[in-house]
């Protein structure tokens, strides 16, 4: 019988926790823009629970008895938070809510790619990642450089051969090879 020592059993379990800290922590640092979707419980309420709520253009979160709340620039605490305080003035006594990020914002990818357009973001999406989902390279490609545009420094253009990851709302431009 072939059984794994108790010390590598706790290393995986800790590596798991870990794992699991950071993606909870990289999506408590995520600040929501327009075109995210959001799930919103409100325990022991229903009707004022969803899943998959746009975040508007204007930033705005469409929500019962409250109307529309501005959440663009928020984490998803502060957001809780918001929802919290707008409820026990006037609603709910004691509200417990729990916001969660279901769908991430778009990325855009540009240039020598076959199909360039705006694609689902992904947690862990690379640029060579992006570039499968756009159908891969044209022949004119330029063999790995790329353009990145992150959405929250629209000025900064980044010039890379790297494969680096992306953030929901970055825009990539592959470039055309000259020889």
């Amino acid at each position: 019988m072939n059984t794994m020592p108790i010390k590598n059993i706790a290393a995986l379990l800790f590596l798991g926790m870990l794992c699991t800290s950071l993606f909870s922590n990289a999506e408590e640092a995520y600040r929501v823009a327009a075109g995210d979707s959001l799930n919103v419980v409100v325990f022991g309420e229903s009707d004022l629970s969803f899943v998959g709520a746009k975040v508007g253009t204007t930033g705005n979160l469409s929500f019962p008895l409250t109307g529309e709340i501005y959440v663009e620039g928020l984490t998803v605490s502060q957001i809780e938070e918001k929802i919290e305080n707008l409820l026990k003035a006037g609603y709910l006594k004691n509200p417990q809510v729990s916001v969660s990020i279901e769908e991430y914002r778009s990325i855009y990818i540009y240039g020598e790619v076959r199909r360039p357009g705006a694609y689902p973001y992904q947690k862990g999406l690379t640029i060579d990642k992006a570039v499968v989902l756009a159908g891969g390279l044209t022949a004119r490609a330029a063999d790995r450089k790329a353009l990145i545009v992150h959405e929250e420094e629209p000025d900064k253009v980044i010039k890379t051969k790297e494969n680096l990851f992306l953030s929901p709302g970055d825009m990539v431009t592959i470039e055309e090879s000259f020889f």
